[in-house]
């Protein structure tokens, strides 16, 4: 899979180690930026790696800022774009698992290298299970996040 990444100034410090966990999963990550710790709004990059996802440039993506909360909250706003924070290994399998979520947000600040290495991993190597026979209630589900998104 080609995996988007993005972080702010916060989520710099962990970006590569990201990067690395994405190639290690036998993934290709797309960079989406930022290149340093210079102060950057983590809005532009949320909806960067959501554009990257809804264009078909990426079908998952992982966002990096200091608690992950302003990552989350902006990549939300796109529809299409499922995201959430996962600070443990079963959110992150267990989000793509039941939820279909498609964005992974990391607090850089919250969690460290090897966290990150493997709570990447799980959410790489989950896939939705909603087609699954006797798993239909979490498309059942999913269906009525989708309708409400709709409005």
């Amino acid at each position: 899979m080609k995996i988007a990444i993005g972080c702010d100034h916060a989520g710099f410090p962990l970006k590569q180690t990201v990067i690395e966990a994405v190639r290690a999963a036998g993934h290709d990550p797309l960079d989406l930026g930022t290149d340093s710790t210079a102060a950057v709004d983590y809005p532009d990059f949320a909806e960067r790696v959501g554009r990257a996802i809804l264009d078909g440039q990426a079908e998952r993506g992982i966002l990096l800022c200091g608690s992950a909360v302003g990552a989350n909250i902006a990549a939300n706003k796109m529809k299409g774009i499922y995201a959430g924070i996962c600070h443990d290994t079963y959110s992150a399998h267990q989000g793509v698992e039941h939820d279909d979520m498609n964005l992974l947000c990391l607090g850089a600040r919250i969690i460290g290298p090897e966290p990150a290495r493997e709570i990447v991993a799980a959410f790489l190597a989950a896939r939705f299970v909603g087609n699954d026979p006797g798993e239909e209630r979490h498309q059942r589900r999913v269906g009525k996040v989708r309708k409400i998104e709709q409005g």
